[in-house]
């Protein structure tokens, strides 16, 4: 009975629907949208269906010209965005000013602009007219403010900045001047080439993202969200500390389909938090788990908060080979999470849930089939398929995966609302893209991104180990308030070429696959991390509106748990073995070995317990052993392990006195 009311009062702890959907707006802009009643609604409705429809149609029939198929993806975007998003936030969500309607006008007319002068734009290409100017203008207007409203203000102020940079470049300081160019040049540069808005981010957008994000949408009618948790409860639930074991495991499963840490913080994390805290962990240690396993959603594959997709395009690396890149990493992320939950929870002494408080063991293994989907996604992509036939064959398969019971079962009601769903999450994407492209836009206009590099290395002296971490703060910095599609791009076209510079061959005719997978990988996981990191930690605040926690100990706990995000990277350009490249299957063994080796000396280390309490002294040198054996040398490693096994052994012999002396006495 007693376990019965604990559990209830978890339950009535937890957020209602209202309630959630209150945080998110609060730290998720694209949660951020009105919703109408009557003529509106229906408006809304049939156009993200009618845009899901538009990019099914050409992902089976094939996509039209490339600035064909970026501009209507535009067009649709834009129309939807100021619909649905009101330019302030007080604003009410049930009206749509007249001044919306005429943005969404305008915004499908630029999109249009190139449908209905396709042609005529491509043979005078380089010579525009005053029309064509006026309506680049207005594009580049409507993208920067869509972005303002459902990416947040971060990319909005960095891509305006670039654009003053692009005509204003010819007065900055040192390395960074260039000649400048003029206006018309710079609006026909962005609207009217595949280097701006149309360029390669929204082109990833208008294909392999939106698919996928479909595809995501497809799963969650089917309720996969919820069974994750259940699955999650199941399998870590009886552990030591299991409430914080079942966060990291629904996070890890919950990034396979989420595109946004904080979405992923405030839908699982509504769920783990409160069961947290009930067994004992501190309202910020709690927060935290849930914010740093969310975050590493986003380096999970095969989805990658869609970054994935971006990258292989970027690098011209296949798919498959970026997904199996980034498995490893990714495991060593969530398990260091995981070993610094497993000790906390020893050294305060927590229990696992009860059996009572576990869902049923029959049910959960009876839902299974539920994940067939993703099985079906990642064999596709294993047998050699592109990542739209995949996606579009693995939302059939949802469909015909969730009529095998009726709970599961999609009506065509469902389905409806799934292609509206897909659409309405595909958003902030496209906003997010189009904005970006304009920055790719910009350095491919001035070649800033080369300028950059070059001063990274020139402040770092050219030392390797000094220009990654001049790198990676510039990473963090940079990506602090982004989403993963335009935080990844921007943080591969300004960070990822210092690297680039530093490890490539000279004398080579072209840049290696590792160097290349290395640096880009690099600066995504530091664009990422800047999602915990204060102190624009959003992911660690959204957390804090479910925990009740400090938001700024929330986002210091988070980073030490999320240390190894922090660390990998590093190997990725001192030991690529890690990321599967040009590597042996001993050679990969033997790094990631000896890095989950460190990533428990350093877990101890940081939270203070092994076997037992350890003193100071013991700590330090259990972090520094650690962060030996994750540098990859064989004698750094030698020396690390025979550190660690010194300490466990002393550990060992001191809990195992402690246990005997009391019947000794």
């Amino acid at each position: 009975m007693g376990n019965e009311q604990e559990l209830q009062q978890v339950k009535d702890e937890e957020l209602s629907e209202e309630q959630l959907q209150e945080l998110l707006s609060k730290y998720d802009k694209e949660s951020r949208y009105r919703r109408y009643k009557g003529f509106l609604a229906k408006l809304v409705t049939y156009s993200a269906i009618s845009f899901s429809i538009f990019q099914l149609y050409t992902a089976i029939f094939g996509s039209l010209a490339a600035q064909l198929q970026r501009s209507v993806h535009l067009a649709f975007a834009l129309g939807l965005i100021y619909l649905l998003f009101p330019a302030y936030k007080g604003a009410k969500r049930d009206k749509l000013p007249f001044y919306d309607l005429i943005l969404s006008g305008l915004g499908v007319g630029v999109g249009l602009y190139w449908v209905f002068n396709y042609e005529a734009l491509i043979y005078r290409a380089g010579i525009y007219n005053t029309l064509d100017l006026i309506v680049g203008l207005i594009a580049i207007v409507l993208v920067l403010e869509a972005a303002r409203r459902v990416v947040g203000l971060p990319i909005t102020i960095i891509a305006f900045l670039f654009l003053l940079y692009a005509l204003f470049g010819n007065y900055m300081p040192g390395f960074f001047v260039h000649r400048g160019v003029s206006i018309e040049r710079l609006i026909s540069h962005m609207y009217y080439t595949l280097d701006g808005i149309l360029g390669t981010p929204i082109s990833v957008s208008a294909t392999f993202i939106f698919l996928f994000l479909l595809f995501g949408a497809f799963l969650d009618k089917t309720g996969v969200g919820q069974y994750f948790n259940d699955l999650a409860l199941l399998i870590a639930g009886k552990q030591v500390g299991g409430p914080a074991k079942v966060a990291i495991f629904s996070s890890a499963l919950q990034g396979t389909i989420s595109g946004s840490s904080v979405a992923n913080v405030v839908t699982s994390g509504s769920f783990t938090i409160p069961m947290m805290k009930k067994t004992g962990y501190r309202a910020e240690f709690a927060g935290a788990v849930e914010a740093a396993a969310s975050t590493g959603g986003q380096l999970m594959p095969p989805i990658m908060g869609a970054a994935a997709f971006l990258m292989a395009e970027f690098t011209d690396i296949p798919y498959w080979d970026i997904a199996k890149a980034a498995a490893i990493p990714a495991i060593l992320y969530f398990t260091g999470i995981w070993i610094m939950v497993h000790f906390e929870a020893k050294r305060i002494g927590l229990r696992g849930l009860t059996k009572e408080e576990l869902p049923d063991k029959k049910e959960i293994l009876k839902k299974l089939y539920l994940l067939l989907p993703i099985f079906v996604i990642i064999g596709l992509l294993m047998l050699g398929y592109t990542p739209i036939r995949a996606a579009l064959l693995g939302i059939v398969s949802v469909i015909l995966v969730g009529a095998v019971s009726k709970e599961t079962r999609m009506s065509f009601s469902d389905i409806l609302k799934a292609l509206e769903n897909g659409a309405r999450i595909a958003l902030g994407v496209a906003a997010a893209t189009a904005a970006a492209g304009m920055i790719v836009g910009v350095v491919t206009l001035t070649g800033l991104g080369l300028k950059f590099a070059n001063g990274l290395i020139e402040l770092s002296g050219g030392g390797l180990l000094l220009t990654l971490f001049f790198t990676m703060i510039s990473s963090i910095i940079l990506g602090m308030g982004s989403p993963t599609t335009a935080n990844y791009i921007i943080t591969s076209t300004m960070a990822a070429p210092a690297i680039i510079v530093l490890l490539s061959d000279p004398s080579a005719t072209e840049i290696s696959k590792s160097v290349l997978l290395s640096a880009h990988m690099f600066a995504f996981y530091f664009g990422i991390v800047a999602d915990i990191t204060p102190p624009v930690a959003l992911a660690a605040f959204a957390a804090t509106g479910i925990s009740g926690g400090n938001p700024i100990k929330t986002g210091a706990q988070a980073s030490r748990l999320a240390i190894a995000a922090f660390l990998i990277p590093y190997i990725f350009v001192l030991q690529p073995a890690i990321l599967l490249v040009d590597t042996t299957f001993l050679e990969a063994s033997f790094v990631i070995v000896t890095s989950l080796v460190g990533m428990l000396g350093i877990g101890a280390g940081l939270i203070g317990y092994w076997l037992k309490p350890l003193t100071w002294l013991e700590r330090i040198i259990s972090v520094a052993a650690g962060l030996l054996l994750i540098y990859p040398e064989v004698n750094t490693d030698v020396f690390g392990l025979g550190t660690l096994a010194l300490i466990y052994i002393i550990q060992y012999i001191q809990s195992r006195n402690k246990k005997v002396s009391p019947s000794a006495s």
